[in-house]
């Protein structure tokens, strides 16, 4: 008969060695709080953050934890679809804004590194003969990109039809320590050789703001102008550029919310809300600039924000909805995604948006109950749309593309696939009724649980390899050739950008750190420079790097394999 210590030997070795479930819950929670708990601490004010779980994950191999296989993909390949489905949801309402002006520029450099980083690749690939397997995964780490880790073994997946892949993720574990601190070290060099002063830069990138010619701005105008005398404001309306608007009117002394009917008469002041630069011709229209502030004239007209949260709003215009005409009120900004955007007739709402609406404050009142004002709804997850938008990503992703010179059909796969659906269906979705609308707070959750569910797979993969690779030397030269791939394309392009375009230093930060796609050398960046300036530049090339480091990683590993 075993005894009790006997028993308690049985009950632990099952615990942590049988492959069951239970065994693999208990292996994955244990990685991961482990790796999110040494991702905290900084040294150098750096940390690699929950990347530390790829590490624990390596360390649980090498110790020799076997998990079930099928499970271990199964989560592998899961959570890399929660996790770039939710970032495609985060960046997906202004990735295509993110093209104009000087946006395109940025995305212009973000790609030259992208594309550099490609061309680093395969010439190390062609000079020292180094499997592409090996040299995608070493890119990955080096340029921090994890989905375009998931992207290549997808790629190589589909290409051998093999699940034994694991080169990949010991490259990557390999070249991405230095991803990190090559980045950095990228912008203090930068900093260093052009003897850059972080208050001169902060007083250039405050005036680029002031001047943007984009950013709503508002003015008081006194009617002077005799053509207009006696016209209603809807007879300007096709004279406005960018759909300025009027919200308040002062006639007699008295301070009302405008409607599409209100008279303009002689004398009579008026609140407007354009865009900077066409301030100047809007005021040459109506008259001149008035003494008088609209919003500080004692009166009954309130403003307030509103949040958009009833769904049979979302999609609809503001033309549409009329608030003017029905309610009275005048809806003069909108805020969406932390931007400050004009509430232009043809601006489409979604859930999520606050409006500031200016009126009465028994129509404030009425127009607050019809767009919904409830956080508490907010708060709800649409479940339907967001697993509709996954079972769409999965379809895409499994769809062959034939390219010309290509033996291999490419596909988008678990990490493109749910991305470009997401991207879509937040910036369209309200068009056919599918709000996909989450919470930042719930966004950021669900993005961590798939990152960690991943990287921790990705651990114990390679995590039997790993140290006999790193201990025999050939680990040392990967990490090398990760160093390159770094290196080279972001000082050619911070050069070119800063000597040839004369882009602010806290524009190339922004842009060194999100052509790379990193979290961790952006709050680096935000700390040395003081500011969140270069958050500005980094949500601006995110989208589309994120996008091209996962089509480019599936390339390179179908084209050179």
């Amino acid at each position: 008969m075993p005894t009790i210590n006997e028993l308690c030997m049985e009950w632990f070795k099952n615990l942590l060695w049988s492959e069951s479930v239970g065994q693999t819950v208990l292996v994955y929670s244990l990685i991961i709080a482990i790796g999110v708990a040494l991702g905290k601490i900084k040294i150098f004010r750096i940390s690699l953050g929950i990347t530390f779980v790829l590490f624990s994950g390596i360390a649980a191999g090498h110790l020799g934890f076997h998990l079930n296989p099928n499970v271990v993909d199964f989560l592998r390949d899961f959570g890399l679809i929660i996790f770039v489905f939710f970032i495609g949801l985060q960046v997906g309402p202004s990735f295509f804004s993110s093209f104009l002006k000087g946006g395109l520029t940025l995305n212009l450099l973000a790609l030259g590194i992208v594309f550099l980083g490609a061309i680093t690749t395969v010439v190390i690939h062609f000079i020292t003969g180094t499997s592409m397997s090996m040299m995608v995964g070493i890119m990955s780490g080096a340029v921090t990109n994890t989905p375009g880790l998931g992207a290549a073994q997808q790629a190589l997946k589909q290409a051998t039809e093999s699940t034994n892949n694991s080169e990949i993720g010991l490259g990557y574990a390999v070249a991405y320590p230095f991803g990190v601190l090559g980045i950095i070290f990228s912008l203090l060099l930068i900093k260093k050789v052009y003897k850059i002063s972080i208050k001169t830069e902060q007083e250039n990138f405050d005036k680029k703001l002031i001047q943007n010619e984009t950013v709503p701005e508002k003015v008081n105008i006194t009617i002077t102008n005799t053509a207009v005398f006696g016209c209603n404001i809807s007879e300007f309306q096709h004279h406005f550029v960018d759909e300025a608007i009027i919200t308040r009117i002062m006639h007699d002394g008295q301070v009302t919310a405008t409607t599409s009917d209100t008279l303009l008469q002689k004398g009579d002041t008026i609140l407007l809300v354009a865009s900077k630069k066409d301030v100047f011709i809007l005021v040459k229209l109506f008259g001149e600039i008035s003494k008088f502030d609209l919003e500080a004239v004692p009166g009954k007209l309130i403003s307030k924000n509103i949040l958009v949260t009833n769904h049979k709003i979302s999609g609809k215009s503001l033309n549409s909805l009329n608030l003017k005409l029905k309610y009275g009120v005048s809806v003069t900004r909108i805020y969406r995604a932390g931007i400050n955007l004009i509430a232009s007739p043809n601006f489409h709402l979604q859930e999520g948006d606050k409006v500031v609406a200016v009126g009465d404050e028994k129509s404030i009142e009425s127009v607050t109950t019809f767009l919904g004002d409830s956080i508490k709804r907010l708060d709800e997850p649409n479940l339907i749309p967001i697993f509709i938008g996954i079972l769409l990503g999965v379809i895409l992703g499994s769809i062959p593309f034939a390219i010309s010179g290509i033996p291999t059909p490419v596909k988008l796969g678990l990490a493109g696939g749910p991305l470009i659906v997401a991207i879509l269906i937040s910036k369209f979705g309200y068009r056919i009724h599918l709000s996909t609308y989450t919470t930042p707070s719930s966004n950021l959750i669900m993005r961590e649980i798939g990152i960690v569910l991943f990287l921790a797979s990705i651990g114990i993969k390679s995590g039997e390899k790993f140290i006999p690779i790193l201990v025999s030397g050939d680990g040392f030269i990967w990490m090398f050739y990760g160093v390159l791939i770094t290196l080279i394309p972001l000082l050619i392009i911070g050069v070119i950008g800063r000597v040839f375009l004369k882009k602010n230093y806290f524009e190339i930060c922004g842009l060194l750190s999100g052509s790379m796609t990193d979290p961790p050398a952006l709050a680096f960046a935000n700390s040395i420079t003081q500011s969140d300036a270069p958050a500005v530049t980094y949500a601006t090339v995110y989208p589309l790097v994120m996008f091209m480091r996962i089509i480019v990683a599936q390339l390179l590993v179908l084209l050179f394999l």
